[in-house]
């Protein structure tokens, strides 16, 4: 297989609700049954074959790998990745309908099954397990949120405290309405190339340099090996994960290798996971059995929205331009850029692990 770069990439702001535009345009300015074709149509792209690419939470972390692919393969010199959701659409209660119909419909779903009841039984066995507590969970939403802060494309950019999160109203036991990332519109756009078109084209690239994919619960950090990383707690400069709960962004450090089984919420506490250009309006514990590998520097699932096509591709936008340097030409603000960086992950999560990809790209 040939080596792929990420040339380009764009995002519009995730919101609560886009009233005044449907998905066409917002994917056209970001740079499902047949909802996919009308959008090819719409961005004058016919007739260049597209495909549809559908897996829940993972779609757009799947849709940039089957970019990857088709480029890797030697099939296209270039390939658009596209996402896209408009969950405003319906109420609340039917969007989790919706979402909830991703579980299993012949067992969980007729019971009563959501998706943060499956999370809320998740974490209260890591907690009797290991002994992960409510405020280590409540920091991670404050780390986020405050992220956010500084992206103009986040749909809820707050400063909170970990009593701010414990005094919101419970959604299932121990999670609470601000543990939980909110339902959003917006769209996201990659562009994917071979290494003679972006030289071609003369761009600044991104080299995506390992893709890894797997079903139910396998271990996340066995990927890594197609890009060489045998230590990602040393090797990787920041990652971007798929915190649909604060509970799953402490349980993915420990799948992605970050730390060990169990030392999630400990992770937390020594502000391992913290960006150091940022007062988060907390104190940390000082152990030093791991090195900061900021974690969600965009503000994340909990911050920007998760409009569910459209968020693995966010995630690569973000990372794009983290190695690109260009956070504050994109956003106004540099306090998010992370010095240096060479190497990012991505990580795109379905269900309950029912498809999980991750994408290591690198500054070349």
């Amino acid at each position: 297989m040939r080596p792929v770069y990420m040339i380009s990439g764009g995002i519009t702001k995730f919101a609560k609700a886009h009233p005044d535009k449907d998905f066409r345009l917002m994917v056209k300015e970001a740079g499902q049954l047949k909802a996919g074709a009308m959008v090819q149509d719409y961005l004058g792209l016919c007739p260049k074959p597209s495909r549809r690419i559908e897996g829940g939470g993972a779609t757009g972390g799947l849709c940039f790998q089957s970019a990857w692919e088709a480029v890797a393969s030697g099939r296209m010199e270039l390939c658009v990745a596209m996402g896209f959701e408009t969950m405003s659409r319906v109420n609340t209660w039917k969007g989790n309908e919706f979402i909830a119909l991703a579980s299993d419909t012949n067992f969980d779903y007729p019971v009563g099954g959501f998706y943060t009841g499956y999370y809320a039984m998740m974490v209260r066995r890591h907690m009797f397990e290991f002994g992960t507590t409510v405020e280590q969970m409540a920091k991670v939403a404050v780390k986020n949120h405050a992220n956010a802060l500084h992206n103009p494309y986040a749909q809820s950019p707050e400063l909170l405290t970990v009593a701010d999160v414990r005094s919101s109203p419970m959604v299932a036991t121990p999670l609470t309405i601000r543990d939980c990332c909110q339902m959003s519109d917006g769209a996201a756009v990659a562009i994917l190339a071979s290494e003679r078109m972006a030289d071609k084209l003369g761009i600044t690239p991104v080299r995506v340099s390992g893709v890894g994919c797997g079903t139910d619960a396998m271990r996340m950090a066995d990927r890594h090996q197609m890009a060489g990383i045998t230590d990602p707690g040393k090797e990787l400069d920041f990652v971007e994960l798929h915190d649909a709960y604060t509970s799953s962004e402490i349980q993915t450090y420990e799948d992605l290798g970050l730390c060990r089984y169990g030392e999630g919420g400990s992770y937390v506490d020594a502000g391992a996971p913290f960006l150091p250009t940022i007062d988060y309006g907390l104190r940390f514990s000082g152990d030093g059995r791991w090195g900061r590998v900021p974690v969600n520097p965009s503000g994340g699932l909990l911050a920007c929205g998760h409009p569910v096509g459209a968020t693995g591709l966010m995630q690569a936008v973000f990372a794009f331009w983290q190695l690109q340097e260009t956070i504050g030409k994109h956003l106004g603000d540099a306090r998010l850029q992370i010095p240096d960086a060479r190497r990012g992950l991505i990580h795109s999560h379905a269900g309950t692990g029912t498809y999980i990809t991750v994408s290591i790209m690198e500054k070349i």
